[in-house]
Formats: structure tokens, C-alpha cells, sequence
């Protein structure tokens, strides 16, 4: 059989480097086409050795500087991005970036109709109408990454919407799930990526501490598999074994278990519909022992309350709530505002925008760019009061 070409974007990131991993042990079915990163040039460029890409792309222009690789072509820049996943070698695009940039590239691909495996989640939480349009219009295809979503997507195979009761997505809880909130605002950046069960970046790991990144799921659950919030569910499930739970009308419920890995669900992506032999350890039900899981309870999450009420609001409501948090857990990051601010940031931008329709990429832009200016002001204001209370 063919070999079908491969783009990554976000290579030299978690999610890009098992995606290589993959691919890695599947040499008769894919070929690395193209490889994007931000500005690690020596990741991308030791990538680029290894795999024999046709071209790399790092958008930093000033890293890009940093030299190239015989027999690849090493481009830079935004637009270079938006070139590769439309070149007519790609067939699968891998988008494994991080945060709101994610939402063109994976518009440009499937408009292409190229298999989009996706796990950037803030593609369909920015643009979610745009996202099914550009599916429908492009013809391509939509296969989730993120380990919840892959989960609900494999148990939902043979399955008709009409259905379906509800979704369940589970939630580790973050590092704090059994800490007194009292106690959360001394918390370290250094604590808060210390997630108990996976290993993820910096801006993923903080948002399942404060669950700002179940909120992100419960949206791109909606958009992926076409249900109404009230049908997609949370609960805590601390072992993440459970990855996410489809119940039925009929009453039966399907899940999907394995270890916390993604390269599971990386694989399922890009194999779909085959599950063909992989290297990774088969779950032993007995050695984990117990699975337990608890409610989310009111009060104890505020950002993914923030969340899932502008998960209602709808239209650019969840674009701004992704936006101050990527401001928000940016200024923590940096220690320039405390763990429990971070919810006071994302709602000082939520209550003052006006909701718009997203009907078009512009639109989303410019709630996109207004929250990231009022998420940076209000971390100001908080900066200043701290200052002065001093």
C-alpha cells in the first residue's frame, strides 16, 4: 500500500513527539511529510535528521536562522504553516498545537479535506460553527485526539446519535483535588505542574489543576459528536483508567480504559478505522485495583464553572473564556498572579464582553485579540492591588 504523507504541527511538543513515535513504528504506512515547531530549532532540526522530512517550519523567524538539514527545506513563519497542510502530499494532519493559533490550521486542512487528527481541542472551543463548516464544505476528516474525546469515539463506532443518552468525560482532578481551596492561593507554578497521572505541557498541566481544561473538552465534546451541554457530563475519576464513558438510551454504557498514555489514542487517530498490533502495555485490571469517581463539587472548580456557563452563552463567549485563560495561567506561569486569581482573571473578561456570532474567522479574531488585552489588564490591576496591599 501506499504510504500516506504525514504533517505535524507542533512537533517538538508532547503530543508531536509521541505522534513521531507512532509513525516511527509504522515505516510502511506513513512518511513524514512536514514538521512545524515554534521556535525550537534544535528539537525541530534533530527531528528533521532522524525523519527526513520534505520541509520544516519553525515560525519564529530568528530561530529559523539557526541553519537547515540537506534534503529538507527549512521554511519560516505563519504562512508556511497554513502552505504545508495544504501541499497535496499531506493526507493526515496531525494538530498537536497549543491554544488558540490552532483554530487556522486546522480550518486550511480540512477545507483541503485532509484528516485532521486533532488535539487541538481550542480549534472547535474558538471556532467550533467555523470547524463543522469547513468539514462539511471541505470534505475531509475529523478525528479526535485528546484521550476523552478519542475514548467517546471509539465507543461510539456503529452507534447512531439518536442513541446516545449522554456523555461522560472524566477528569483526574489536577494536583489541589484533595487540597482545602483555603490553602490553594500560596501554591507554586512548580506545584501546579505537578500532574499526578500524565505528562503534558505547562499550559495543559495548570489547566487541569483549576479544570479549565474540562471545560475546553465539554465544548469540542459538543461540536465533535453534535449533543446539547446538558447531555456531556464530568465526573473525577483520580486514576485516569477510564478515559470517558458513552451511555446509551437502552441503558447499556461503553468505556474506554487503558494506562494514561497518548499514544494510544495517536495511533487510533491515525489508523482509523484499523486498530493494528502496537508496542504499549495492555491494561491489568487487577493491579490498578481500585477505579473510583466523585462529582465535580459546586464551588471547588470556579474556572470550569466560568466555563461551562459560557459554554451556554455560546457564540464568542468560550473564544474569550480560552483566551483569558491562556492569559491568566501565562501571568501564573510567570508569577506574576496567584493560582487562585487565575478564575478572577477569566471572569473579569467574561463579564464585560458582549457575545457576538461567530460567522466568520474575523469575528473570533477580534474576540480572541479583545480578551487577551482586558485578561492583561485586569492581571495589571491585580498586580497593582497586591502591590499596594503589600
Amino acid at each position: 500500500m501506499d504510504r500516506r504523507g504525514i504533517a505535524v504541527l507542533g512537533s517538538t511538543g508532547s503530543i508531536g513527539k509521541t505522534t513521531l513515535e507512532v509513525v516511527d513504528a509504522f515505516p510502511d504506512r506513513f512518511r513524514v511529510v512536514a514538521l512545524t515547531a515554534n521556535r525550537s530549532a534544535g528539537a525541530l532540526l534533530e527531528q528533521v535528521g532522524r525523519f527526513s522530512p520534505d520541509v520544516a517550519v519553525l515560525v519564529d523567524a530568528d530561530s529559523a536562522a539557526a541553519g537547515g538539514t540537506p534534503g529538507t527545506q527549512l521554511l519560516s513563519g505563519w504562512g508556511a504553516v497554513l502552505e504545508v497542510v495544504a501541499r497535496p502530499d499531506v493526507d493526515i494532519v496531525v494538530n498537536a498545537l497549543v491554544g488558540a493559533a490552532g483554530l487556522e490550521p486546522t480550518l486550511v486542512a480540512l477545507a483541503a479535506g485532509k484528516r485532521v487528527a486533532l488535539a487541538n481541542k481550542e480549534s472547535l472551543v474558538v471556532g467550533g460553527s467555523l470547524v463543522m463548516r469547513a468539514l462539511e464544505d471541505g470534505g475531509g476528516e475529523l478525528i479526535p485526539v485528546d484521550s476523552e474525546h478519542s475514548a467517546v469515539f471509539q465507543c461510539l463506532q456503529g452507534a447512531s446519535l439518536e442513541s446516545v443518552r449522554r456523555v461522560v468525560l472524566t477528569a483526574s482532578g489536577g494536583p489541589f483535588r484533595d487540597r482545602d481551596p483555603l490553602e490553594l492561593s500560596g501554591v507554586t507554578p512548580g506545584e501546579a505542574l505537578r500532574h499526578p497521572t500524565w505528562n503534558m505541557g505547562a499550559k495543559i498541566t495548570v489547566d487541569s489543576a483549576t479544570l479549565v481544561n474540562k471545560a475546553l473538552e465539554v465544548v469540542e465534546a459538543h461540536f465533535l459528536f453534535g449533543l446539547p451541554y446538558d447531555r456531556v457530563d464530568v465526573v473525577i475519576h483520580p486514576q485516569s483508567i477510564v478515559h470517558s464513558l458513552v451511555q446509551f438510551r437502552d441503558g447499556s454504557v461503553l468505556a474506554q480504559l487503558g494506562y494514561p498514555t497518548m499514544a494510544v489514542p495517536v495511533q487510533y487517530a491515525l489508523n482509523y478505522p484499523e486498530r493494528l498490533p502496537f508496542d504499549t502495555p495492555s491494561l491489568d485490571l487487577a493491579e490498578v485495583g481500585a477505579l473510583t469517581f466523585e462529582p465535580i463539587r459546586a464551588g471547588r472548580f470556579p474556572a470550569f464553572e466560568l466555563g461551562r456557563a459560557a459554554a451556554l452563552r455560546g457564540g464568542t463567549a468560550p473564544a474569550v473564556f480560552n483566551a483569558a485563560s491562556e492569559e491568566a495561567v501565562a501571568a501564573f506561569l510567570a508569577e506574576g498572579i496567584a493560582f487562585t486569581e487565575i478564575p478572577e482573571v477569566i471572569g473579569a473578561v467574561l463579564g464585560g464582553h458582549e457575545v457576538e456570532e461567530p460567522t466568520a474567522l474575523d469575528v473570533v479574531r477580534r474576540a480572541d485579540a479583545w480578551a487577551r488585552q482586558t485578561a492583561r489588564a485586569t492581571v495589571d490591576k491585580i498586580r497593582a492591588n497586591s502591590q499596594r496591599s503589600a
